[in-house]
């Protein structure tokens, strides 16, 4: 009958919270990429609209016209910045995130090194034993031939 590994709780326990971190990285990492995918749209929209804006200046435009292209445009120079902001914060997050799950799967292989090695012990045990066994069943048939 074979050992169980008295740490095997926490090898389970390691197990899941190196899941649990795996997929709280895979949600980091999409919601990060999701924050820079609106500020790629962000980025792409200011430069179609400066496009019309100089477009229109060139064909002319009143002082009212040039007033608001000019804050339109401000404005989105701030939610470029805003979300500049948002994904810098989202690739830190994603950093950490990654760090928690290298420290997870790293105390999980410690454990799992910790569970190789017993299973190996308890192996060689039960080979010790079945070696022992099959010495005494080999004497006592030897001793039993000297008898007849």
């Amino acid at each position: 009958m074979s050992e169980n590994f008295p740490l095997q709780k926490l090898l389970d326990l390691a197990q899941e919270r190196t899941d649990d971190a795996a997929r709280r990285l895979g949600e980091l990492i999409g919601a990060e990429k999701e924050d820079g995918r609106k500020l790629s749209l962000l980025r792409e929209y200011r430069d179609e609209y400066q496009a019309r804006f100089m477009e229109a200046a060139r064909l002319g435009i009143g002082p009212d016209e040039w007033r608001n292209f000019s804050a339109f445009i401000g404005k989105l120079d701030e939610a470029i910045e805003q979300q500049e902001k948002i994904v810098e914060a989202a690739r830190g997050r994603t950093a950490a995130g990654q760090q928690a799950w290298l420290s997870e799967r790293n105390r999980m292989k410690a454990f799992d090194t910790l569970s190789q090695r017993h299973q190996k012990q308890v192996l060689r045990k039960e080979a010790r034993k079945d070696q022992q066994m099959t010495d005494e069943h080999a004497a006592k048939r030897g001793r039993d031939r000297e008898d007849d």
